[in-house]
């Protein structure tokens, strides 16, 4: 004898409603049991050798540990880190499809005119990882300049020599080179790559005099002497740079940016395997060796569940909007 799989028409409307939500909460527990049953990819929306791919290759692995199954990094990087936020968003909720993502997302939902997927809605935030501040490099190869007031005075005199370049149209370097200008009255060329390796590479090479990119890629290169690193554009100095001024210090208020990384899901991912994550997550950033690892690197361990990071996401979301606003920053 077959069973219906509908409740009788009888059954009062509140039994109904609490059985389906039972039964739904049943499913979706016995997917959280079952999860992760196979490899899962963590998108990283920037080419390989920046700070976001290196982030996400430290988390995966201490991941893959605790979960019994392999995180595969998947870079897919393009149009300021929105083409692997829009794989995701449109991937399979099941728990195998993952975004590294970045404080960029709540940039380019103001700054680009039409995205396929709203940040806010078609992804769920599971945790953050770390926050690193952004600095402004340059290549003391190309200009002689010590500290920011001179870079600002050399660029005003031959303002077509002075090019800095980002991870993208739309990115916080973006922002960052946009509200530079504004404070600064120096004019300069913005020269998008599609991430941090390219980027620095052309950097050393003298393509481009400076950028404002994070402290991760450049640190390497500071300490060698290669790149020069006038000022952070965080409100407190960097640790691992604590001779280093900040923006304000320098002369140029209003800077308070610094990037953000952390792990979000497509939107219907079931909760039971959001948290999981989730508490997996913070159990790794708050531990000893990742936190060695990430201050070694520049970066700040920066632990939150899911709450606390979409509150940041809806935070900064509508912040960067006023500063796009006011800098008059849109791509098509």
């Amino acid at each position: 004898m077959r069973t219906t799989k509908t409740l009788p028409r009888f059954f009062p409307r509140f039994l109904r409603t609490a059985l389906l939500m039972l039964g739904a909460g049943a499913s979706a527990l016995c997917v959280a049991q079952e999860w992760p049953a196979k490899p899962i990819s963590l998108i990283v929306p920037f080419p390989s050798g920046g700070t976001t791919d290196a982030l996400a290759r430290a988390i995966g692995d201490q991941l893959s540990k605790r979960l019994g199954q392999p995180v595969i990094v998947e870079n897919r990087p393009g149009a300021g880190a929105t083409l692997g936020a829009d794989y995701v968003a449109k991937a399979k909720p099941d728990g195998y499809t993952l975004l590294m993502g970045a404080v960029h997302h709540t940039i380019a939902t103001s700054v680009y005119k039409k995205l396929p997927y709203n940040f806010q809605k078609d992804l769920a935030p599971i945790a953050t990882v770390a926050m690193v501040p952004n600095v402004l490099v340059i290549n003391p190869a190309k200009t002689p300049a010590k500290t920011v007031a001179e870079l600002v005075a050399l660029a005003r005199k031959s303002p077509t020599e002075f090019a800095y370049g980002s991870n993208g149209n739309g990115t916080a370097q973006h922002l960052i080179g946009t509200q530079f200008q504004t404070a600064s009255g120096a004019p300069l060329l913005h020269v998008p790559y599609k991430g941090s390796g390219p980027l620095t590479t052309d950097l050393l090479g003298g393509q481009v005099t400076m950028s404002f990119d994070t402290l991760t890629p450049v640190l390497p290169h500071i300490k060698a002497g290669k790149l020069r690193a006038l000022a952070v554009t965080t409100a407190k100095r960097s640790s691992v740079l604590p001779d280093v001024p900040t923006m304000e210090e320098a002369g140029l208020k209003g800077f308070d940016i610094g990037t953000w990384f952390g792990i979000l899901a497509p939107a219907a991912t079931p909760k039971p395997i959001v948290a999981q994550l989730s508490a997996k997550i913070v159990e790794i950033v708050n531990s000893p060796d990742f936190q060695q690892r990430m201050l070694a690197a520049g970066a700040e361990p920066m632990p939150s569940d899911s709450a606390a990071f979409a509150k940041r996401i809806d935070d900064e979301t509508a912040k960067f909007a006023k500063l796009v606003k006011d800098g008059k920053v849109t791509i098509e």
